[in-house]
């Protein structure tokens, strides 16, 4: 989480812009409030790539069908830039913020996940694609970056998008857009329609990642070319050595070239044996000491941020003023009828505060 840069705007679609979470080749990625102080995340697409009125209407489609899968791991999308192919503009997407590293994220500062929390991933994991592919929807895209580690369970992101999202810094082959080394066989071949089990070889790929800091198809320290790594996942047998015993066989059944060979996630689901844990459902507790206190911290920080329009820019709310602390009446009693107090607000901000 950053300061806004100079360039980027202070609010889009009624939503005030906080910080900036992240940027990359689509687009960037905000912490924005709600006017009641509900934190979002709002990710913008770069104006090059929403020109073609195809891609809009793909981009509007989709969002409507990720918002049809609402289950415990998969973040609700809040709203939307309205209207499609027909109306100028930026496309932009809200969702809840969930204040959690993901899987890449975490690996990369503190190396390999231990190995019960990789088993719940797997578990957690299996149930969040299992109400995906209920609702007769694929992920296509699941990898280490699109997984957070938030506190109650993994939270499945970017649901959706990346079939609306065919841009050239994607992997395309055969018109299939993915992520190199969490792409299926079949979705790199491009050769036939692409069902659930392609999810299934992609959670294969992110539980190597999680328990090891790499790619089921490349060793450790070591990064493949595109091709190479394409060339690799159709015809090569995954490396597995560096995977944990207890987790080489189901692996192995996710990572297998045919996907009538791998398992279902609704099976894994309903097999109480499929992920070696003695008490599944603990996610929390097992989450490593450092990890539930940077959860704590990122939580603290977007609460501070969305607490009221004004406390990033002033330290306290639009009803009182700097070092006071009003009884809960008379703050009521203010919010009702009096105006806002906007003295310590920036002249830049106080048209759009007021």
């Amino acid at each position: 989480m950053e300061p806004l840069h100079a360039d980027d705007p202070k609010d889009i679609g009624g939503y005030r812009l906080l910080r900036r979470l992240g940027a990359g080749g689509m687009g960037r990625v905000y912490l924005a409030r709600t006017p009641g102080g509900r934190p979002l995340a709002l990710k913008t697409i770069l104006a090059r790539h929403t020109r073609d009125e195809g891609f809009r209407r793909r981009f509007e489609r989709e969002i409507r069908h990720a918002d049809r899968v609402r289950s415990p791991w998969t973040v609700p999308v809040v709203d939307w830039s309205r209207g499609g192919g027909e109306t100028p503009g930026p496309l932009w997407l809200a969702t809840e913020y969930v204040p959690a590293p993901s899987i890449e994220d975490r690996v990369l500062a503190a190396g390999p996940l231990p190995l019960p929390v990789v088993r719940e991933i797997a578990g957690e994991l299996a149930g969040a694609l299992a109400a995906v592919h209920a609702a007769g929807l694929v992920h296509r895209d699941l990898k280490p970056s699109n997984v957070l580690l938030a506190a109650r369970r993994p939270q499945l992101i970017d649901f959706g998008i990346a079939r609306a999202a065919e841009d050239p810094s994607l992997t395309r082959t055969g018109g299939v857009v993915g992520s190199p080394g969490y792409m299926a066989p079949e979705q790199i071949e491009g050769t036939a329609p692409l069902g659930p089990a392609v999810d299934l070889f992609a959670l294969g790929a992110v539980l190597v990642h999680a328990a090891t800091g790499h790619g089921p198809f490349e060793r450790r320290g070591e990064k493949p070319s595109t091709p190479s790594l394409l060339y690799r996942v159709v015809y090569e047998a995954p490396v597995l050595d560096d995977v944990p015993q207890e987790l080489r066989s189901l692996v192995g059944r996710l990572l297998a070239k045919d996907p009538a060979d791998r398992p279902r996630a609704a099976d894994l689901v309903a097999d109480p044996t499929a992920f070696g844990l003695d008490h599944p459902g603990r996610w929390s507790e097992r989450l490593p000491e450092d990890l539930r206190a940077e959860l704590a911290r990122r939580a603290e920080e977007a609460e501070r941020l969305c607490g009221s329009p004004t406390d990033p820019a002033t330290g306290h709310g639009p009803f009182e003023r700097r070092g006071e602390k009003p009884s809960t009446p008379s703050l009521l009693y203010r919010v009702v009828y009096e105006a806002p107090v906007l003295d310590d607000v920036p002249q830049e901000l106080r048209s759009l505060v007021g």
